[in-house]
C-alpha cells in the first residue's frame, strides 16, 4: 500500500494546488460524543506512561491521536492528545469518531465466516455461485476464484485503486462518491497478477466483491448485515458505515502532510471512493475497535473452527526491511515483532489512519487512530519505527 500512498501524494499535489478545501469553524458541541464509554483509564497504573506516549507523538507534528489499550490485568485504557479540529481549536477526545479505512476488511471477513457458520456459503465455493456473470465480467480470474482466495488476497485479481485512469478520475473530482460498479470498471480488462491460490497481493477489488456476495446472500446492503451481526451484538455504539451518512456530524477533521513539511491541509471531504464498498468506509473510534478486536480473537464473535480458518496464515511476505514480516490470514495479517507475533490490520483514508493490533500471547489489544497521513506524518504513526515505539511502551 506504500506505493499507493506515493501515487496519491503526487496526484494530490496537482489537484489541491488548483482546488479549494473546506475548513469550517465548529463549536465544541459539534464534537461532543453521542456515547462516552466506561473505562478504567484514570485508575490505570500505566496512565502517565501511555499519555506521555501520545503527547510525544503530537509534539512531533501529528495533529491528533486517540488510543485504546486493553490488558487482562488493567482493563481498558483510553487516551487522546492533540486536536480534533485545528481550525476550530477543538481538543481530541478518545470517544470522537474518525475514519478507519481498510480495517473494515476484518469486519467483512468476520461476516463471511458467520454466514458460513449459518450454512449460507462455504469458503471453498467459487464466487460465481453468488455473483452473476455480469457482475464479474472482464475481471480476470473472477470466474475461477473462491471466497477464501478473495479473503486472503490470493485471488490474483487486479487492484482497481492502482489503475492510473481511476486515480486521474478520482482526483479530478475529489468529493465524488463512487459506487461498487463504478470502481469495478477500473478492474475490468486488466491483467491478473497470478493464477488463483499461487501467491498473494493486496487488492481492494477482492473486498468489493465480498461485500456484493454478502448483500446478495442476505438480500440487504452488506453494511446492514454488519449492523445486525457485529455492531449491535457488541454494542459498538460509535461505529457506523459511511454509506448511511458519508460525513457525519462530529467526525474529526482529516489532514494530509502534502509537501512533507508538516503544513497540514484539511481533506475531510476527500474520501468518497470507499463510502459504499466493503474495502473501506468504516467510521468508528478506538474504543469500539478495541472491543471488536478483543472479542474477535477471544472467540466471542465467531466459533473456534472459524477463528482457526481466519488465523491460518500463509504466504509469509517481507517485501523490504522497512516493515515487519507479514503473513496473510483471512481479513487479518500476522506480523512478526520483537514482542512476539501479532494480528494486525490498518486502514487509510485521505487524511486519516488507524491500526488494530492484538498480541495473542499476552491477550493485549492496542488500537490507535490519527486524523492525518502522508508525508512526514506516516513516519510518525504507521512506520515500523513508530509501531515499535508504541509496542515498547505498552509491552515492556
Amino acid at each position: 500500500m506504500k506505493n499507493l500512498i506515493k501515487i496519491i501524494k503526487i496526484i494530490l499535489l496537482t489537484v489541491l494546488n488548483t482546488s479549494c478545501t473546506r475548513d469550517e469553524i465548529f463549536n465544541s458541541e459539534y464534537y461532543q460524543c453521542s456515547f462516552v464509554p466506561i473505562d478504567s483509564s484514570s485508575a490505570n497504573p500505566q496512565y502517565d506512561k501511555y499519555q506521555n506516549l501520545l503527547n510525544r507523538i503530537t509534539s512531533s507534528g501529528v495533529p491528533g491521536i486517540q488510543m485504546s489499550i486493553y490488558t487482562p490485568t488493567e482493563g481498558m485504557w483510553l487516551g487522546a492528545a492533540g486536536k480534533a479540529d485545528l481550525k476550530s481549536n477543538i481538543q481530541l477526545e478518545p470517544c470522537n469518531i474518525t475514519r478507519v479505512g481498510s480495517i473494515v476488511k476484518t469486519f467483512t471477513a468476520t461476516t463471511i465466516l458467520l454466514l458460513q457458520e449459518e450454512g449460507k456459503l462455504n469458503l471453498n465455493d467459487r464466487i460465481t455461485n453468488y455473483l452473476s456473470s455480469y457482475d464479474i465480467r472482464d475481471i480476470e480470474n473472477a470466474d475461477q476464484v473462491t471466497i477464501k482466495q478473495l479473503l486472503q488476497h490470493s485471488s490474483g485479481i487486479y487492484n482497481y485503486i492502482l489503475n492510473s485512469n481511476f486515480q486521474l478520475a478520482s482526483f479530478n473530482d475529489l468529493i465524488k462518491e463512487w459506487g461498487p460498479d463504478d470502481l469495478l470498471e477500473y478492474a475490468r480488462g486488466e491483467n491478473h497478477y497470478f493464477s488463483p491460490g499461487t501467491d498473494v497481493r493486496y487488492s481492494n477489488t477482492n473486498y468489493i466483491l465480498l461485500g456484493m456476495i454478502i448483500s446478495n446472500i442476505e438480500n440487504k446492503p452488506f453494511y446492514k448485515v454488519f449492523e445486525d451481526k457485529i455492531f449491535s451484538p457488541l454494542s459498538l455504539n460509535s461505529t457506523q458505515f459511511a454509506a448511511e451518512n458519508t460525513v457525519p456530524d462530529g467526525i474529526i477533521r482529516g489532514y494530509i502532510d502534502l509537501y512533507s513539511k508538516l503544513n497540514l491541509i484539511n481533506t475531510t471531504y476527500y474520501s468518497g471512493w470507499d463510502y459504499y464498498t466493503a474495502d473501506g468506509g468504516l467510521i468508528s473510534n478506538v474504543y469500539d475497535l478495541n472491543t471488536f478486536t478483543n472479542a474477535l480473537f477471544n472467540g466471542q464473535i465467531i466459533s473456534q473452527p472459524s477463528l482457526n480458518q481466519m488465523l491460518d496464515f500463509s504466504y509469509p511476505n517481507n517485501p523490504n526491511d522497512d516493515f515487519f514480516s507479514i503473513s496473510y490470514g483471512l481479513g487479518t495479517f500476522k506480523i512478526e515483532t520483537e514482542w512476539g507475533d501479532a494480528y494486525q490490520h490498518s486502514g487509510d483514508a485521505i487524511g486519516y489512519y488507524a491500526s488494530t493490533v492484538y498480541f495473542p500471547n499476552d491477550d493485549i489489544t492496542i488500537c490507535w487512530a490519527v486524523n492525518a497521513n502522508y508525508g512526514k506524518i506516516d513516519d510518525l504513526i504507521s512506520s515500523k519505527y513508530a509501531m515499535e515505539d508504541i509496542f515498547r511502551t505498552v509491552l515492556e
